[in-house]
């Protein structure tokens, strides 16, 4: 069986890996291809470290995302109603529509969060 060498890829490349992963490789493979094109480098003990330093840095981020998360849904889960107030004609039917500006504006009203229109789903 051929030696395989280590790379760390500094791109998605086609059914081998996405950026930032250490694959191993054929060495003709790394050397003739992978290298010389840019798509990775070869992975020494220092170059593993900073792999591995940026990953912990990534798994942070996403703590810290899942966090404000957890956080924001307690906080409209503590609210129970929202009440979205709309003119109506004489049959009760709504002028308009609810928008999702109009479910993030209340949001931020009634229960103090900010959130971006585009992260609000009405469904059809």
């Amino acid at each position: 069986m051929a030696k395989r060498i280590q790379v760390v890829l500094n791109q998605d490349v086609s059914k081998l890996g996405q950026d930032g992963d250490v694959v191993e490789v054929a060495p003709g493979y790394a050397r003739n291809y992978l290298v010389p094109k840019g798509f990775a480098i070869p992975a020494t003990p220092a170059i593993l470290r900073e792999v591995e330093r940026r990953r912990e840095i990534e798994r942070q981020r996403q703590l810290e995302i899942k966090q404000q998360a957890e956080d924001r849904k307690t906080a409209l889960a503590t609210v129970g109603r929202l009440v979205v107030r709309k003119q109506v004609g004489e049959e009760k039917a709504i002028f308009g529509t609810v928008t999702n500006q109009d479910i993030a504006d209340v949001v931020r009203e009634q229960a103090g969060q900010d959130i971006d229109k585009r992260n609000v789903t009405i469904p059809d």
